[in-house]
């Protein structure tokens, strides 16, 4: 019974619907959205700077399964430390699973120590959708020329089981790692896993 609800996680994974989304090597689109303090944050705020982009929900169990062993936030401090910019976005709609107004998402991601640069609100999901975001976690790496290097999971491991972590590639840690060094990022694509952001009725 203990393995039921992993399969059962990735079969929901499997099945999540194929969204347009920017090809890699392309220019990442730019977008303005309203952070968790009411200020405005575009992404060409950060032209000339490698930027992480992370979907997020809190009540998501595999957003949980990464904040609660303490994986994300040590995958941001580590990119923070370099001078990345880390923008967590959350696309989930009114009356949805994880949507969150200003204050709600500041105790939010005080609560789970989260470290971005800035928590972005997407209700309207038009980020998100631009994007091709499927899940919560879904990653993307943006190198310094503001073209799309790397999307997909955070790591090789798509269960909500924290155990699986120890023994994980996490895929944004190396791709930042091959940036760092002048490389090319060697996976640049990935299958995302989680929960389906949840995006407003069409």
């Amino acid at each position: 019974m203990k393995h039921l609800f992993p399969i059962a996680a990735m079969f929901v994974i499997a099945c999540q619907p194929a969204m347009a989304a920017p090809p890699i090597g392309s220019q990442a689109p730019n977008f303005r959205l309203a952070d968790a303090n009411g200020r405005a944050v575009s992404l060409s705020d950060f032209r000339g700077k490698t930027v992480v982009l992370e979907w997020n929900n809190p009540e998501c169990p595999f957003v949980k399964k990464h904040y609660g062993s303490g994986n994300m936030q040590k995958t941001q401090a580590a990119a923070k430390k370099d001078g990345v910019v880390w923008l967590s976005i959350n696309s989930s709609a009114s009356g949805k699973q994880g949507n969150l107004n200003a204050a709600p998402a500041k105790a939010a991601f005080a609560a789970q120590k989260s470290q971005p640069t800035a928590y972005l609100l997407d209700p309207d999901g038009a980020v998100g959708k631009t994007y091709g975001a499927s899940t919560t976690p879904h990653m993307y790496i943006i190198n310094k020329a503001g073209k799309l290097v790397y999307a997909g999971g955070i790591d090789d491991r798509p269960t909500p089981n924290p155990a699986d972590i120890n023994d994980a590639r996490n895929h944004v840690l190396a791709a930042l790692s091959e940036l760092k060094a002048g490389k090319p990022v060697s996976v640049a694509t990935s299958r995302p896993y989680g929960c389906s952001v949840k995006y407003k009725d069409s």
